[in-house]
């Protein structure tokens, strides 16, 4: 026997994408693993689960917003709430399977339900909902050095950094530490930061769960937000949109947060391959 699969990307960040309409695999934490391992897997930073909402007992209620709900998994196994460039590729995948055409879909998340618009130039622009900034003082460090961070929450937990240099990240393969421990209990996603030029910065990520990626959609969104208030440009304040160019080691995103705080995202989403994973291979790999 053999399970279906499909590799794609969003600016270099990988997804091992697992069409399953009814809901029909026990895809465990051993087997995302196991698929997401660059040497004995397929490799990628995580899985994305295409399920019918209606049929995932996590999407039934937003079954009447949106046909398909992005069941998606970090790439040591662990549930996420959202991933940016997964719900491009997701949708690019839709796409390329001919579920949906050009124009506009719904995706449904553990964040809730995504508006999509799949452009005739081959972008795809996806509304992130708004972000949510709890007042906390947050602190990240790597060897000897700290600094400050906004905590920015998009559906999941960010650490926004600004910093001199890129290279000041280090490896990111373990999580930076951040203190206190109690403003993200359930671990945080940590953005270091520096500025490019107007309305333009560059990141590197760690992404709770899968360490450091090429990039990371709700990071970059986190990262404009956090930009922006820092620029004092914030949109429900100036009733202007403020659009950032935000470059990842992956490419280049595009992120617009409006007055009336909805952000969206633009970038592009690849399909790179398609085959089988061997079942047996997969029950071997997960004992």
């Amino acid at each position: 026997m053999s399970i279906p699969f499909l590799k794609g990307h969003g600016t270099e960040n990988d997804f091992v994408i697992v069409p399953d309409p009814d809901n029909a695999l026990d895809l465990t934490p051993a087997a995302v693993t196991a698929l997401c391992d660059r040497r004995s897997g397929i490799g990628a930073d995580g899985v994305l689960h295409v399920v019918r909402s209606a049929a995932h007992p996590e999407a039934e209620r937003m079954a009447a917003d949106a046909e398909w709900f992005m069941d998606y998994r970090n790439g040591d196994g662990s549930i996420a709430e959202m991933c940016g460039n997964g719900v491009r590729v997701f949708a690019r995948y839709l796409q390329h399977a001919g579920h949906v055409t050009e124009g506009d879909l719904a995706v449904a998340t553990r964040g809730g339900v995504k508006t999509v618009h799949v452009a005739k130039d081959g972008d795809i622009t996806v509304g992130m909902g708004s972000a949510r900034l709890p007042e906390s003082d947050v602190t990240v460090s790597v060897g000897d050095r700290s600094w400050p961070a906004r905590n920015v929450n998009m559906g999941n937990p960010h650490a926004v950094a600004f910093v001199e240099d890129l290279a000041h990240a280090g490896d990111l393969y373990s999580p930076p530490p951040f203190s206190p421990p109690s403003a993200y209990p359930e671990g945080v996603n940590v953005e270091f930061v520096v500025d490019r030029g107007p309305r333009h910065v560059a990141m590197r990520v760690h992404e709770r769960g899968s360490g450091e990626t090429r990039s990371c959609g709700t990071g970059a969104c986190a990262v404009a937000v956090a930009t922006a208030r820092r620029d004092g440009a914030d949109p429900a304040v100036t009733g202007t949109p403020a659009t950032y160019t935000v470059d990842v080691p992956g490419g280049r995103l595009v992120i617009t947060e409006r007055p009336d705080g909805e952000i969206e995202m633009t970038g592009p989403a690849v399909i790179v391959a398609e085959g089988e994973i061997d079942a047996d291979w997969l029950e071997n790999a997960v004992r």
